[in-house]
C-alpha cells in the first residue's frame, strides 16, 4: 500500500521559513513524479510544484524563487522548502506521487502564514 505522510507545517509570521517533509512508504518515489499542492477551503487546489524521475523541478510562478523541491532517494522523501512565506500562502499543502494512471495523495500539512 502506498502511503504518504506529510509534516513540517505550523503558524509562521510573513517573511519566515518552514521546510515540509513527505515521507513515502509501499513505493520508491524515485520512480515516481512527486508534486505539491495548496488547498484552502471553497477554492481550486493549487499546483505548487513538481519533481521529476530525471530531476527536474518546475514551480508555478507564484512561488518561484522562493519555494524549493529536493528529494531524498536514501529516506524515500520528498521536501517543501518555502522561504519568505506570505499570508496567500496559508493553507493545507499535500504532496502526492504520480505513477502512470495512478495517482496517491498524503492528508495534507497546515500552514498558516500571519502577524
Amino acid at each position: 500500500e502506498v502511503q504518504l505522510v506529510e509534516s513540517g507545517g505550523g503558524l509562521v509570521q510573513p517573511g519566515g521559513s518552514l521546510r515540509l517533509s513527505c515521507a513515502v512508504s509501499g513505493f520508491n518515489s524515485g520512480d515516481a513524479k512527486m508534486m505539491w499542492a495548496r488547498q484552502v477551503p471553497g477554492r481550486e487546489r493549487e499546483w505548487i510544484g513538481s519533481i521529476f524521475r530525471d530531476g527536474g523541478v518546475y514551480y508555478t510562478d507564484r512561488v518561484k524563487g522562493r519555494f524549493t523541491i529536493s528529494r531524498d532517494s536514501a529516506k524515500n522523501a520528498v521536501y517543501l522548502q518555502m522561504d519568505n512565506l506570505q499570508l496567500a500562502d496559508t493553507g493545507v499543502y499535500r504532496c502526492a506521487l504520480l505513477y502512470q494512471d495512478s495517482e496517491y495523495w498524503g492528508q495534507g500539512t497546515q500552514v498558516t502564514v500571519s502577524s
